[in-house]
């Protein structure tokens, strides 16, 4: 039985589809570079759309984690909305 099923499937894609897979993950992190840059504060729900999880897998983490190449701190609730900060750190 193999222990890395999904790494296998993703090797079985054809490589137009892995470039585009790595296109998209390339975008993602410059919006997660610009949003760090420019102080931009966003919610669960659109954190957790940049990060590819559900939004309970960003509030369950707690206050101060890192993802990639950035700290994430909570920054402040908004009425019902929790408030992120990223900081690149390399």
């Amino acid at each position: 039985m193999d222990s890395h099923p999904q790494a296998d499937s993703i090797e079985n894609l054809p490589r137009e589809v892995r470039v585009a897979q790595l296109r998209d993950l390339v975008d993602t992190l410059h919006m997660a570079d610009e949003i760090a840059s420019k102080g931009y504060l966003i919610a669960s729900s659109e954190l957790a759309d940049l990060m590819d999880v559900n939004a309970s897998a960003v509030t369950s983490r707690g206050d101060h984690w890192v993802w990639r190449n950035w700290v994430v701190s909570r920054v402040r609730r908004e009425g019902n909305q929790i408030l992120w900060q990223l900081e690149r750190v390399d």
